[in-house]
C-alpha cells in the first residue's frame, strides 16, 4: 500500500494525502501526464474512469467519466490552474452532469499535487482545499477519502508496466469517440510547428509510401478552413479533407473538424493535445464520430497503421535530433 498517511486539517479545511513510490520521479509523473496511464487508476477500484479530455497544461481541462460495477456511471472534470512539470500540478476538481457540462449544485474543490524526490523513489503529496466545513464533512461522508486510498493503491500496479511509446494505438473510449496514442522523440514545441508548417507537413503526413501532398492549405486560427489533398505516384488516386479550426491552444491542444471531400456525411471533430512526457511528446488525437457505425467503418481501413507510418517518418526525418 504506497499511502503512507491522510492527514485532515478541520480549521484549515483541508485533506492530505501522502504516498510513497519505489520509482524515479518523472516516471510517477508521466503516470498522471498520460490518460492512458492515469484512468486506470483515477478511481475506486470498483469505478473504472475513462478520461476523454485531458490537457495538462494551464487553462487546459480534462473530462472522465467512471463507471461502475451495475453500469451506473458518475462524471468529473478538471480545469488546470498551474503546472511545473514534473514537479507539481494543480486543479479545480469538480462534478459533472450527464452532458458532461459541470453540475454547479455539487461541490468544486481545488487539489494541489506534489511530487518529490524521496530516498526510496519518488513522493507524492495531494492536498485538497475545501471550501467550507460542511462541504469537507460532505465529501468525507460521500466517501471521498476512501475512493482515493482505493485510487492510489492500483498505482504501483501502473508503475511497473512499460511506458506505452510506439506504435500508435487506437483506443475505443465510448459509442462514438476513439482516442488514438503515439509518444514522439521530440519536443512539444517541434511537434505542434511539423503540423503547421506546410513544407513539413508534405514531407511526414504521407501515409503508406507512394503517395504525395499536392495541396496543404494549413489554417492558423479558430475559424480558418484547411484543406489536404493526396495523390498516388501514378496520378490515379486522389483523395482529400477539408475542415476548419475550432479551438486552438499552442501548442499544446487544437480542435478541428475533418470532411472528406467528395463524400456525403457529417464530419468528425479531431482534438489534437501534446503533452510533454520522459520520453518527448505525447500526442493524443481524440476523434468524434457522429455514430458507431462510421466510427466503427474508418477504423477498419486501416486508418491507424497508416498514422503510424506518418508519425515514423514525423520521427525519423522531420524532427531535429540530439
Amino acid at each position: 500500500m504506497p499511502i503512507t498517511s491522510v492527514d485532515k486539517d478541520l480549521e484549515a479545511l483541508t485533506m492530505t494525502v501522502t504516498a510513497d513510490f519505489p520509482v524515479p520521479l518523472r516516471r510517477l509523473w508521466d503516470a498522471y501526464a498520460d490518460p492512458r496511464q492515469l484512468e486506470r487508476f483515477w478511481g475506486p477500484r470498483e469505478w473504472p474512469a475513462t478520461f476523454t479530455r485531458h490537457d495538462m497544461f494551464p487553462g487546459g481541462r480534462s473530462a472522465y467519466v467512471m463507471t461502475g460495477p451495475d453500469g451506473e456511471t458518475s462524471a468529473g472534470w478538471w480545469e488546470f490552474l498551474a503546472v511545473t512539470p514534473p514537479h507539481s500540478f494543480e486543479v479545480l476538481d469538480g462534478f459533472a452532469g450527464p452532458d458532461g457540462e459541470p453540475d454547479r449544485n455539487m461541490p468544486t474543490m481545488r487539489m494541489a499535487f506534489s511530487f518529490e524526490e524521496s530516498a526510496d523513489g519518488s513522493r507524492l503529496l495531494v492536498r485538497t482545499f475545501f471550501n467550507s466545513a460542511d462541504e469537507l464533512e460532505e465529501l468525507l461522508t460521500m466517501g471521498m477519502e476512501e475512493g482515493l486510498r482505493s485510487a492510489l493503491s492500483q498505482v504501483d500496479e501502473v508503475l511497473h508496466d512499460p511506458l506505452p511509446h510506439s506504435p500508435a494505438r487506437s483506443q475505443l473510449l465510448n459509442d462514438t469517440q476513439v482516442r488514438i496514442s503515439r509518444v514522439i522523440a521530440g519536443s512539444v514545441e517541434d511537434v505542434w510547428q511539423a503540423h503547421r508548417s506546410p513544407e513539413l507537413l508534405r514531407r511526414w503526413m504521407l501515409g503508406p509510401d507512394g503517395w504525395t501532398m499536392p495541396v496543404c492549405e494549413v489554417a492558423e486560427d479558430p475559424g480558418d478552413a484547411y484543406r489536404f489533398e493526396w495523390e498516388s505516384d501514378e496520378g490515379e488516386q486522389r483523395f482529400g479533407f477539408t475542415g476548419e479550426i475550432l479551438e486552438s491552444q499552442p501548442p499544446h491542444r487544437e480542435v478541428t473538424t475533418e470532411r472528406m471531400i467528395g463524400v456525403e456525411g457529417s464530419s468528425t471533430t479531431n482534438e489534437l493535445t501534446l503533452t510533454p512526457v520522459d520520453a518527448g511528446t505525447l500526442l493524443n488525437v481524440v476523434i468524434t464520430y457522429p455514430d458507431k457505425e462510421l466510427r466503427d467503418t474508418v477504423l477498419g481501413t486501416g486508418m491507424v497503421d497508416g498514422m503510424e507510418t506518418s508519425y515514423a517518418r514525423l520521427e525519423s526525418e522531420v524532427l531535429p535530433h540530439p
